[in-house]
C-alpha cells in the first residue's frame, strides 16, 4: 500500500473531486462513517458513556460531524464542540454541520478549552477532528489549549485522518499534538503517521477507503510503501508434498560467546520455525556444549575461540569452509565486542560469497571499518537499531531518530545492502525501490533478544528462496506480527523475545491463511 504526504494526498482529492467528478460530500461521507465505525468499536465496553468529538472548522472538523451523526443513528451520545463560530464553517462541512443539526444532534461553539474539559471527562471516548494535514508552523492559542484538554482527560482517543497539531510528512509535533490511542486514516496512511515520534502520537493506524478510484491511486506518486499482509501472504513460500529439508535451504548462523548463548539459539530457533530446513550454529569452541543442549533441532559447529571464550581470527577458514554448503549466514547475535573477534567478522563479510543477514556485534565490528561495505560484497541485510545506525553513519542516535527515513535510504545506498532499521515502524530500504514500513509491532518487543529473533526469522526467509529485500520486509511483517499475538496473550510488560519466538508459527498461520483479515 503506498504512503503518501499531505501534498500527495491533496492532490489525489482534487484529482478525484475535479476529474473523476465525485462529489467532494461524498468522500467526506465515507470518511465520517468510517470514524464513526472505529469509535463505535473502541466504546463497546462503555457504550452508556457520551463521545466527544472535538471539531475545528475545515474538512477534517467535517469528517467529525458526520461521524457524530451516525453514531447518533447507532443509538450512540455524541457532544459535539466546535472550536470556532458556525458561519466560519464553509463547503461541505457547512452542510454537514446543517445535516447534524437535522439530526437533532447539538453543536456547542467554544471559546475557550474549560468549555471543553467537562465533556472530555465524562466521554467514554475523545474523538479528535481538530486539525487536518494541511496545517504549518506551530499550534497556538485556543487549537493548542484544546491539544493539551484532550491529552490530558485520561479517555481514549480517535484521531481523524491525523492526530492534531502532528506534522503529516515528517511525524514531528508542531508545538502541541494529540496522542491518540488509534488514528483512521483516510484513503492512504500518511508518512508522519510511521516516523518518529509520529507512531508514537497515531497509535494503531487505520485506513479508511473513502471512494478514490483505484486506477488513480495506482499512478499517483507516493513517497513509500506500508508493508501489508496481502503482499507477505503472497511472498511465504508454499511446501510441495514431495519436498525434503534440502529444498528449504541451509543458515549458517555465526553467532554466541560466553554469557550469550541464548542470542545464538534464538536467531537458529527463528530461522526453523519460519521454515528453514537445516540450520548450523557455528560458535566458540567452549560454549558448544551447552548450545547442544538448548538447542535440539538444529546442528553446532565448535570454532576457534580467543582467551575470553569469544571468536578467533583462525575461525575464518572453517567459516568459509561451512558457508560453501549453506544458502545464507546470520552473522553477529551475542558475538561480543572483542577485537579479535570483530577482525574475524570484517574479513568473513569481505570474502563470503553468500546472502547475509547482519545484526548486533556484527554491525559493531564494521562500524569501524564502513569501507568494508562501500566496497563489493555479498548481498546482505543489515538490521541496525538507532544507536548502530549512528555508529554505521557517524552520527548521534538521536540525529538518526529525527531522521529516520533520510538515514535509511541513505545507509542503503552508501553500503549497497538492505537496511533494516528497526524501532516503532521500522524502515526496510534498498537502493532503487521505495522505502518500505513495517506496520506491525509493539513497545512490549523493546526487550533483550529480539533483535536475534528477527535476525534468524529474515535468514531462514532468505533461505527458502526470497530475495533479501523481500525476506527484510516479509520478516519485519512476521516478527512484528508475533509480537503482536504475544503481547495479545501476555500484555506488553511483561513481553519477552522468547514469547515473540513462541508466536512466530502463530504469525505465520495468520498471514498463509488470511486469518489476518479478523485482526
Amino acid at each position: 500500500m503506498k504512503i503518501v504526504t499531505a501534498e500527495q494526498m491533496r492532490e489525489i482529492d482534487r484529482r478525484a473531486i475535479e476529474e473523476r467528478a465525485i462529489p467532494g460530500r461524498t468522500l467526506m461521507e465515507n470518511a465520517g462513517r468510517a470514524v464513526a465505525e472505529a469509535a463505535a468499536r473502541m466504546t463497546e465496553s462503555t457504550p452508556d458513556r457520551p463521545v466527544a468529538v472535538i471539531c475545528g472548522r475545515g474538512n477534517n472538523g467535517g469528517d467529525g460531524f458526520v461521524a457524530a451523526r451516525h453514531l447518533a443513528a447507532m443509538g450512540r451520545r455524541a457532544e459535539v464542540l466546535l472550536a470556532a463560530h458556525r458561519d466560519h464553517v464553509s463547503g461541505d462541512a457547512a452542510t454537514n454541520l446543517t445535516r447534524l443539526d437535522a439530526a437533532g444532534v447539538a453543536v456547542s461553539q467554544m471559546e475557550s478549552a474549560g468549555a471543553a474539559a467537562g465533556a472530555c471527562r465524562r466521554a467514554g471516548l475523545v474523538i479528535d477532528a481538530l486539525l487536518g494535514t494541511g496545517i504549518s508552523g506551530g499550534v497556538h492559542g485556543l487549537a493548542a489549549e484544546l491539544i493539551d484538554t484532550i491529552n490530558d482527560c485520561g479517555a481514549p482517543v480517535l484521531a481523524v485522518d491525523l492526530p492534531s497539531g502532528l506534522d503529516a510528512n515528517s511525524g514531528r509535533p508542531l508545538g502541541s499534538a494529540v496522542r491518540a490511542d488509534e488514528t483512521v486514516t483516510m484513503g492512504l496512511p500518511k508518512l508522519g503517521l510511521f516516523l518518529h515520534p509520529g507512531a508514537d502520537y497515531a497509535g494503531r493506524v487505520t485506513v479508511a477507503d473513502i471512494g478514490f478510484p483505484t486506477d488513480l491511486i495506482g499512478e499517483s506518486p507516493s513517497i513509500a510503501e506500508l508493508i501489508d499482509p496481502e503482499w507477505v501472504r503472497l511472498l511465504v513460500p508454499r511446501r510441495d508434498r514431495a519436498a525434503h529439508k534440502g529444498d528449504f535451504g541451509r543458515v549458517l548462523v555465526i553467532a554466541g560467546s560466553v554469557g550469550m548463548t541464548g542470542a545464538a539459539c534464538l536467531c537458529a530457533e527463528a530461522a526453523l520455525r519460519v521454515g528453514a530446513g537445516l540450520v548450523t550454529v557455528g560458535c566458540p569452541a567452549s560454549i558448544n556444549d551447552v548450545l547442544e543442549a538448548k538447542l535440539t533441532e538444529a546442528m553446532t559447529f565448535p570454532l576457534p575461540e580467543t582467551y575470553d571464550r569469544a571468536l578467533d581470527t583462525r575461525a575464518l577458514a572453517p567459516i568459509l569452509e561451512l558457508a560453501e554448503h549453506a544458502s545464507v549466514l546470520a552473522i553477529g547475535p551475542g558475538l561480543s565486542r572483542e577485537p579479535e573477534t570483530a577482525v574475524l567478522i570484517r574479513r568473513l563479510v569481505a570474502r563470503v560469497d553468500r546472502p547475509m543477514v547482519i545484526d548486533a556485534d556484527g554491525i559493531n565490528a564494521l562500524a569501524d571499518a564502513a569501507v568494508i561495505l562501500e566496497g563489493e560484497h555479498a548481498p546482505a541485510v543489515l538490521t541496525p537499531h538507532p544507536g548502530e545506525m549512528a555508529r554505521l553513519m557517524g552520527v548521534s542516535a538521536a540525529k538518526v531518530q529525527e531522521k529516520r527515513a533520510r538515514f535509511a535510504k541513505a545507509a542503503a545506498d552508501r553500503y549497497n545492502s538492505v537496511i533494516m532499521l528497526k524501532g516503532a515502524c521500522t524502515l526496510v530500504a534498498e537502493r532503487g525501490r521505495p522505502l518500505t514500513v513495517n506496520p506491525t509491532g509493539n513497545p512490549g518487543m523493546a526487550s533483550g533478544g529480539t533483535g536475534d529473533v528477527l535476525t534468524g526469522v529474515v535468514a531462514g526467509l532468505i533461505s527458502q528462496g526470497l530475495l533479501p529485500f523481500e525476506a527484510a520486509a516479509a520478516g519485519a511483517y512476521l516478527h512484528g506480527l508475533a509480537g503482536d499475538i504475544a503481547a495479545a496473550r501476555l500484555g506488553e510488560p511483561s513481553l519477552l523475545a522468547g514469547d515473540v519466538l513462541k508466536a512466530v508459527p502463530d504469525a505465520m498461520r495468520h498471514v498463509m491463511t488470511g486469518e489476518w483479515q479478523s485482526r
